[in-house]
């Protein structure tokens, strides 16, 4: 799925007494480093205010309605200090404009050779005093890696992408709606979670009842446009040569059930039922359905695990690939460090070496082989991850979470369904603190490195509580 162009509000700072020709042209060189990284930019021009930057109240207020006008399409906000910069006016263009999305701080380096009264920047002392003012004004931000860094820099451009990431993850928290399609399976109290605690911070949940699908299913003729259009997309997704047509026909009844009712309902991504009301009534397993969503970036979990499927949200937002839900399964071996991940599965395609759609082996022991076709099975490909785990805490009222980075390895592994062994550095430390905090044995995927972005996002922009694994606990 191709990645939707972003757009950043661009705010240059500037104070009189400091060259302002350095305004002039930190702002065209910061436009050029942004519009080559494909982001559109929205900033005062030269004919708005002096230079395009922002120095007065009446530059900030303009700035602010100019922001406020293209509140529907800014993503974030980047300050951009090409000398000192005027802290109260930045404060108060982002307090008028009142977008409440992420801001980036930037400071441009001076050059040792360039110290003289003309050319001095004084930015690396600049922002310490944007931030004072942001802190006193109760407005959220973000800094780069290094406290100065050139708009053009390498240094800059990994930060550019990670605000990106962060900037996706906010936007993509905001009035979320999740589909909960069936009720929680009787055994896993382990996925309950509180709607309210969940609604107090933007995200609804739209409930769908098993009952409901099946019955739109048993009313869809064989023919039907859309399940014929499902049923090839199926055969296009996965092998499928050993699965049974009427169980093939089955499936796609049910993702076009399910297309549907998500496009109706306005939802986003999903969490299911998916044992054994749809084994027992409807012959199938979920699984491949659920793959192809997730696979499409519409990201969907099972065992109704509403949480589990926010953080699979989170990642698959930050990075643009998809995200999977997985167990922390097994212990690999004697290894403190590996452990093997696992599900039954419906992992997307974009987690397999190599994928083919069978019958699923822990569920067939109770409903019978013959009612369990659809399960995409297959080892997960040797690449670095990151993974992340939201809960409620019901008794404290609000979000908890943990996030981290490893990598699954090639290592052998001779079982069923979907698994790979992951290695994490010091990971019997983080099996302790999922212990010790009462965290579910699911666990959100991705093939990427975006935990910095997804702890930044939520900590700092949405204030939820998150433990950080690798950085809060000193390891590399």
């Amino acid at each position: 799925m191709p990645a939707k162009a972003m757009t950043m509000g661009l705010i240059v700072g500037n104070r009189g007494f400091f060259p302002d020709h350095l305004a002039k042209s930190g702002r065209e060189e910061m436009l050029r480093v942004l519009q080559a990284a494909g982001i559109e930019v929205v900033a005062l021009t030269p004919d708005e205010s002096k230079y395009g930057a922002v120095e007065t109240r009446q530059e900030s207020r303009r700035c602010a309605d100019l922001f406020k006008k293209n509140r529907d399409r800014i993503d974030g906000i980047i300050v951009t200090l090409p000398n000192f910069g005027e802290e109260r006016a930045i404060a108060d263009a982002l307090r008028l404009a009142d977008l409440r999305v992420p801001v980036l701080i930037q400071a441009t380096p001076d050059e040792p050779a360039k110290m003289t009264i003309a050319f001095r920047r004084d930015s690396f002392c600049g922002k310490m005093s944007a931030c004072n003012n942001l802190r006193q004004y109760g407005i959220p931000y973000s800094i780069t890696t290094l406290h100065t860094e050139a708009p053009d820099s390498p240094e800059f451009a990994l930060d550019l992408e990670w605000f990106k990431a962060v900037c996706r993850v906010v936007k993509g928290f905001r009035n979320l709606r999740v589909g909960a399609i069936g009720a929680r399976p009787a055994a896993f109290n382990t996925v309950r979670y509180s709607e309210k605690i969940l609604e107090s911070q933007g995200v609804s949940i739209e409930t769908l009842d098993l009952s409901e699908v099946l019955g739109r299913i048993e009313r869809m003729k064989d023919n039907d446009d859309l399940a014929q259009a499902k049923l090839a997309a199926i055969h296009k997704y996965v092998d499928a040569s050993s699965v049974p047509a009427a169980a093939l026909l089955k499936m796609a009844k049910l993702g076009a059930v399910v297309d549907q009712w998500m496009a109706a309902a306005e939802v986003t991504i999903s969490a299911v039922q998916c044992w054994t009301s749809i084994e027992e009534n409807l012959g199938v397993v979920p699984c491949t359905v659920m793959s192809m969503m997730s696979n499409e970036l519409l990201s969907s979990a099972c065992e109704v695990d509403i949480c589990g499927v926010l953080g699979m949200h989170a990642l698959q937002l930050a990075s643009g690939t998809p995200s999977a839900l997985l167990d922390w399964n097994n212990n690999y071996g004697s290894d403190p460090n590996k452990a093997v991940c696992f599900h039954c599965s419906n992992l997307p395609k974009h987690f397999f070496r190599s994928v083919k759609m069978d019958f699923q082996e822990i569920i067939a022991g109770t409903v019978g082989k013959e009612n369990t076709f659809g399960t995409c099975v297959g080892l997960i490909k040797p690449e670095k991850m990151s993974f992340a785990r939201f809960s409620t805490d019901d008794t404290a009222g609000k979000m908890r979470s943990y996030v981290g980075e490893g990598r699954f390895t090639d290592d052998p592994l001779n079982t069923f369904g979907g698994a790979g062994v992951v290695e994490i550095p010091q990971m019997q430390r983080l099996l302790r603190f999922i212990c010790e905090r009462g965290f579910e044995h699911h666990v959100a995927a991705n093939l990427s490195t975006v935990a910095p972005a997804v702890h930044e996002a939520t900590t700092r922009y949405l204030h939820w509580d998150m433990y950080w694994h690798g950085r809060d606990n000193g390891a590399c």
